[in-house]
Formats: structure tokens, C-alpha cells, sequence
């Protein structure tokens, strides 16, 4: 399908029943009638963290029909994804699950799945309020034959400690960098870091919601008081923003969502201009792109003082749940998809390429609707 096609119409309806632990809930959603097209020009899948509700949602389109998967994480946050693995950030772990491409074809139903990955570990960081996870070459580490990481390691928006962090197997975390306004390690979330743009390998930028220094700082600047960092320079290069996130670059771009405005944006960092790409009906929050599509989380917001004042806020009754498909040349959204009942917000999307029918066994697999797999080393 051409990136240029506008969505169509006509919407179709699908429902499911999932949840975290001990909780069921029905969702129903709607998409439009071209998504499952869009996603075959992925030649991937779509993989969705609902924080609030616990899962890890598998949107991918088989044989030309959309098909959703639930996975139950513990507040499940920030994904990252390399080849041959998947980690995903929860209330106190990071859990790692490992690609097994020779299992797929043998999971049941035979025949059903392109792709498996299994959770085989997890550190445990307790809740230091874990928002992104990005891959970041280490340069360390045991090899993929000896069942390591492959020389890179998965990087933690440490929020409650105001860094960026990594795990280690003798610590908590092990810190790699903080913001240059933020003069102490402390778990008192002082400027809500909470995003992460990685650049061959190396982390290039963050998003903050204020450049704070004391405890909590940045619930009095929430409007107007975000920014993006470049980490190599310890420089700010934009600021004004309100409750920005999920910084990514795209091509030669760096995009920003512009959440407390519901907006889609390119930054120039030279001269911190901002361009708005696409203004959308959700708190945008979760980014992910493919050539010039970008794939946008949207959330609903919740009632409370958090979000007093936040220009999305002013009119809850018209804000959705899903994520919509931008082309960022026209800023056209192009494909949508809305939880239409039992999700209220997503966190994070990102794009498991190669697979169009992944299976994904989670830590509490013996709990869902598909029974554990097991793999064991070949024996001689």
C-alpha cells in the first residue's frame, strides 16, 4: 500500500478478554480497514506496554487479518528490541526475553507463528519508576554463542533516580549518566526523565519535564517547562515544551511527542525551532517509525492534579486510546487504532521486525491462555 493512501472510512470491531494477574477485563477496539495492509508493509508487528492494565499487546496482521495477543507483565513500561531480543521494564524488573527462530514453527497450532521469544531472565531493580529502555552498545559482555547480550546492553530512564541507568548483577542499577541540572543521585524524581534517542548505538537524547533539582521539582513546571537534553554535550537544546517524551530519530530527524499537547513534532537541536508534524486526539506518548511512517501511542488522561492546567486535559471526552499511523512528509494519519473499551492508556509501541506472527511467552505464561514452552540445551 502506498504511505500516501488516506485511512478509510470504514472501521472494524474486534474484543478480547485479558488482564494482569488475578484480573480479567473485557477490551474491545476498533481500527481502520487498511491497518492490517499498513502492518504488512512492515513486514513486523506492533508490540504496545498498557502500563495501567498489565500487558504487553501484540498487534500484527497474518494472512492480511488483524490479530491481537495480551501477555501479562507486571506494569509493564519501556521496550527495547535488538536482534534476538526483547526487553521490557515493569514496576521492579527488566525482563529479558530471548529470540528461538527453530521453535516457532513447532509451537501450537503448528504452523501459526514466524517467530518465539521466551522469557529466560530478569533483573530486579526494585520500583525505580523504569519509564524507556534502549539498547546501547556495551562494548562488554559475553558473546551471542556464549548466551549473552552480544556486546550491548539494555540502557534504564531511571525516573525516580533522575538517570540513565544499566543493569548490573551486584547492584540495584548501575548508573551511566544524569542531567547536568541534577546534582545528586536520589530517589526523589527530580526533573521525571522519561525518555531516551539512541544514535549508532550511543544515547544522543533525553526528554525531561523540567530541569529541576529538588524533590518532585517539575510538578510546578509541567506546562512549559520540558525540555530535550543531548547527552554527549550535556547541553539543553530545547525547552518550552509541555510533558514532553519518546524522543526518537528518524532518518536525519529528531522527533519529539509533545504529549501535554497531543502533537507529533520535529526538533532542530541547533536552534531548538520546533515543527509540529501531526496534532492528534490523545496524549501522545510511545513512538516508533518505519521510513516515514510514524507510529504514535495515544492515551486518555487520567483525573487528578497531575494534569492541571495541561492543555490536553481540557477536553478529556474527545481524547482516545490506541495509536495512530502518521506520514511524517504530510502529516497525514494515514491508519488508526482505538481501544475502544477496558484500556485507557499505553505507554510504549515499538516495532518487532521480521515477524508478521510472533509468539511471546511472559513471565507469567502458566497463567494465560497458551501453556508454557520449554527449552532445553541439545543433548550429545
Amino acid at each position: 500500500m502506498s504511505p500516501d493512501a488516506s485511512a478509510p472510512d470504514r472501521r472494524e470491531l474486534g474484543s478480547s478478554t485479558a488482564g494482569p494477574v488475578m484480573e480479567h477485563r473485557d477490551i474491545r477496539y476498533e481500527y481502520s480497514e487498511n491497518l492490517p495492509s499498513v502492518l504488512a508493509s512492515l513486514n513486523g508487528s506492533l508490540l504496545i506496554s498498557t502500563h495501567t492494565t498489565g500487558n504487553v499487546v501484540v498487534v500484527s496482521a497474518p494472512h492480511g487479518q488483524l490479530a491481537l495477543s495480551f501477555h501479562t507483565f507486571e506494569r509493564p513500561m519501556g521496550m527495547a528490541v535488538r536482534p534476538g531480543w526483547l526487553v521490557v521494564g515493569t514496576r521492579t524488573q527488566i525482563w529479558s526475553l530471548r529470540s528461538f527462530p527453530h521453535l516457532a514453527s513447532r509451537v501450537a497450532p503448528a504452523g501459526r507463528y514466524d517467530a518465539c521469544y521466551l522469557t529466560r531472565f530478569s533483573h530486579f531493580t526494585s520500583n525505580i519508576r523504569c519509564h524507556e529502555l534502549a539498547w546501547v552498545a556495551s562494548g562488554l559482555g559475553p558473546s551471542e554463542k556464549e548466551g549473552g547480550l552480544g556486546g550491548a546492553e539494555p540502557w534504564i530512564v531511571n525516573t525516580l533516580f533522575s538517570c540513565l541507568c544499566a543493569p548490573h548483577a551486584s547492584y540495584s542499577f548501575a548508573p551511566r549518566w544524569r542531567p547536568p541540572f541534577v546534582s545528586a543521585l536520589a530517589p526523589e524524581d527530580r526533573c521525571h526523565l522519561n525518555g531516551i534517542a539512541v544514535q549508532d548505538g550511543k544515547p544522543r537524547y533525553v526528554t525531561a519535564l523540567a530541569e529541576t533539582d529538588s524533590a518532585q521539582g517539575w510538578r510546578s513546571l509541567k506546562v512549559g517547562g520540558g525540555c530535550v537534553v543531548d547527552v554527549a554535550s550535556n547541553q539543553t537544546v530545547v525547552r518550552g515544551l509541555t510533558m514532553p517524551h519518546s524522543p526518537r530519530l528518524a532518518g536525519e530527524k529528531l522527533v519529539v511527542l509533545h504529549s501535554g499537547l497531543g502533537q507529533l513534532v520535529t526538533v532542530d537541536p541547533v536552534n531548538g525551532r520546533l515543527e509540529t508534524i501531526a496534532a492528534l486526539s490523545g496524549y501522545t506518548r510511545g513512538l516508533s517509525s518505519h521510513g516515514s511512517l510514524a507510529f504514535v501511542g495515544l492515551s486518555k488522561v487520567r483525573g487528578g492534579s497531575s494534569m492541571a492546567g495541561v492543555p490536553i486535559a481540557a477536553q478529556p471526552e474527545r481524547l482516545r486510546c490506541g495509536f495512530a499511523v502518521v506520514d511524517m512528509r504530510t502529516g497525514q494519519v494515514i491508519a488508526d487504532f482505538d481501544f475502544v473499551a477496558g484500556i485507557d492508556e499505553i505507554f510504549d509501541i515499538q516495532i518487532l521486525p521480521g515477524s508478521t506472527s510472533p509468539f511471546i511467552s511472559g513471565p507469567f505464561a502458566d497463567r494465560g491462555p497458551t501453556p508454557p514452552v520449554w527449552t532445553v540445551p541439545p543433548t550429545r
